[in-house]
């Protein structure tokens, strides 16, 4: 059993969309009233307000203010859950030694999503039911599965409307397989397999980024809340979206492949947060979006009962796939040369060799590179 979220795009009326504003909008000054609530009562008091006392409060609120009532109540307590997790998330970030901003303030435009918990929500041939909105046309393009849990109805920053279904679902287990793979992510090309194969880097921001460019600058020159500011944004909006739409659907399709063609998948375990240091390459990785391919990855390989591992990824470059034998190596040398055993391969390719050999370790399968295997007795 796992959870997977069906999304799908929705078409409101006029009236319907002013209802689902509306909503947006009490649901963000409710956040906005609970958050100033907690500060006030810890810098006045020094005492913390619970969750659950916040929602106590949601019928006199409602008497105090009459358009709550016109919100979903679980809409509504939602919006007590969120101001929960965002102080929890606060609290573990400066018990780590973090230095975390404090839970803020949400603006105009800046609360974009409301959710339905448990109820109030339904979905038939052509249309999604919601609460205290209506009945909405829709695109269903393709079945929901699995017992519906939850439902988030999404605002983008384009003006699209879509509605998420978390759903708990049975796995579908794929026929096994013996064949494995490892796989080394780079810039130069996108991801190299242990087998020899290469795949692209599709470089999606580098693709739009002139356009971008452009859109920002043409933007920039119209003063801030006028109509021409607002409808220039919408295009540098529509931009980052295309960017990003196409980001995902390459990690899902590429993931989706490797899951189906391999039983056994191993990767390196990288942080790419401290790989943006890098000036130089910073926006190549966030370009790549190594991380989003390794998530999808790993849900689809366990979803499907495939076996998938995260290995530390230090010295694979540098290591003979064949012999074991380290050396060091620039970046820009893009072909590794063993002196001992006279193995020549494209970097990449050796580094996916060592990745396998790491993961086939670690899952106490046969290793295959013999660096590995006497690091393991």
């Amino acid at each position: 059993m796992h959870k997977t979220t069906f999304q799908y795009r929705i078409y409101p009326t006029k009236k319907q969309l002013a209802l689902l504003q509306g909503t947006l909008n009490e649901c963000r000054w409710l956040y906005n009233h609970f958050l100033e609530e907690r500060k006030n009562s810890w810098e006045q008091k020094q005492e913390s307000i619970t969750m659950y006392d916040q929602i106590k409060t949601l019928p006199s609120l409602k008497k105090d203010n009459a358009s709550l009532g016109m919100v979903h109540s679980q809409v509504l307590q939602d919006v007590a859950v969120r101001i929960d997790l965002a102080f929890k998330a606060f609290f573990r970030r400066v018990k780590a030694g973090d230095k975390p901003g404090y839970p803020r303030f949400r603006g105009t435009g800046w609360y974009d999503s409301f959710t339905y918990p448990q109820s109030g929500y339904s979905i038939s041939m052509d249309t999604i039911t919601l609460s205290k909105i209506g009945v909405i046309k829709a695109v269903i393009h393709r079945p929901i599965e699995g017992k519906m849990k939850t439902c988030i109805v999404r605002r983008t920053s384009t003006g699209k409307w879509f509605v998420s279904f978390s759903c708990e679902v049975e796995d579908k287990p794929l026929p096994e397989s013996n064949e494995a793979v490892g796989i080394d992510v780079g810039l130069e090309s996108f991801a190299t397999l242990s087998t020899g194969e290469s795949i692209a880097n599709p470089r999606f921001f580098r693709t739009d980024e002139k356009a971008l460019a452009k859109a920002q600058k043409k933007m920039s020159k119209y003063d801030k809340g006028t109509p021409e500011r607002r409808k220039a944004r919408k295009v540098v909006s529509h931009i980052h979206e295309r960017v990003a739409n196409r980001r995902s659907n390459f990690a899902h399709q590429l993931s989706r492949r490797i899951v189906n063609s391999y039983g056994v998948i191993c990767v390196e375990d990288i942080q790419t947060n401290r790989m943006l240091h890098n000036h130089c390459l910073a926006k190549s990785i966030s370009d790549a979006a190594w991380g989003m391919f390794f998530a999808c990855l790993a849900y689809k390989a366990e979803n499907a009962g495939r076996r998938y591992n995260a290995g530390n990824p230090a010295y694979t470059t540098q290591d003979c796939s064949g012999c074991g034998h380290r050396q060091k190596m620039e970046l820009s040398e893009r072909v590794y040369h063993c002196p001992c055993c006279q193995l020549t391969l494209p970097r990449d390719h050796n580094a996916s060799l060592n990745i396998l050999a790491i993961g086939l370790d670690s899952l106490g399968l046969v290793p295959r590179s013999p660096s590995h295997r006497e690091q393991s007795l």
